[in-house]
């Protein structure tokens, strides 16, 4: 495929993001504490999540071993990268999250397949074999240099978060009490502020069009989930501190 063709793909993937994301204002996606039996068959959470997220890893990790770009260093460091994001949430998340007996729909989890599908396919192509740039020259960088500790710092902010929910589950509330300490003071959900951070930190250190598409796709499918979880406090906890914002500390 032609780098015109490509970027063409890439810009049309982009747009639906942005569309997805002005109707997920309106639609919550019906897994989680949102889980609904409405969306027909259902499968358990932690099958959910593998197969949902499992195809990131693979496909990319893939694309990368069979393009025809010569593999440098920073091509191996974006993998890994990658590759340890969702190793994390394809694999470790799924295996250490309580959710026994629950389960979410499985056209939401066909649906996160494709989204993956895609996104890996843009991000892997490019890396493996379209990109020029990526040269041992690309460490000292700007662009590298600046997003690298971003990268670092959202996934640090997410997976600490995560760790915090896993840990706060008890039987009463339905398995949820109000989240408190770190972050929580100040979001709902620094789990996905921690992961929009992460993402962007991701394209500034690709500068790429694929990878700017995937921010943007993290962007317009975890603030509406973040918006929708606040609500949901709000509505579950009479005391649920008034002075936290859903997913950016002071803005929103």
């Amino acid at each position: 495929m032609d780098k015109t063709t490509f970027n063409l793909l890439v810009w049309v993937w982009t747009a639906i993001g942005v569309m997805v994301f002005l109707l997920l204002l309106f639609v919550t996606a019906p897994y989680g504490r949102h889980s609904s039996k409405k969306w027909g068959v259902t499968i358990p959470d932690r099958l959910g999540w593998f197969m949902m997220e499992i195809p990131a890893l693979l496909i990319f990790i893939w694309l990368i071993i069979t393009g025809s770009e010569q593999k440098t260093a920073v091509v191996w460091i974006i993998a890994f990268l990658y590759a340890f994001h969702y190793l994390n949430r394809s694999v470790i998340y799924p295996i250490r999250i309580r959710t026994k007996g629950k389960e979410m729909p499985l056209v939401i989890a066909l649906m996160a397949i494709f989204f993956n599908f895609v996104n890996a396919g843009f991000l892997g192509y490019y890396t493996g074999t379209l990109q020029t740039q990526y040269t041992n020259e690309w460490f000292t960088d700007p662009r590298f240099i600046t997003g690298l500790p971003l990268f670092i710092t959202g996934m640090i902010i997410n997976v600490t978060s995560d760790e915090k929910l896993i840990h706060l589950r008890k039987r009463s509330t339905n398995g949820y009490q109000i989240p408190r300490g770190g972050l929580f003071e100040k979001v709902s959900c620094p789990n996905f502020f921690g992961e929009v951070v992460e993402w962007a930190g991701f394209a500034i250190i690709c500068w790429s069009l694929p990878a700017l598409s995937f921010f943007v796709w993290t962007f317009c499918n975890l603030v509406p989930r973040a918006l929708a979880h606040h609500k949901w406090y709000r509505s579950h906890f009479s005391d649920y501190p008034a002075g936290r914002k859903a997913v950016f500390p002071f803005i929103l």
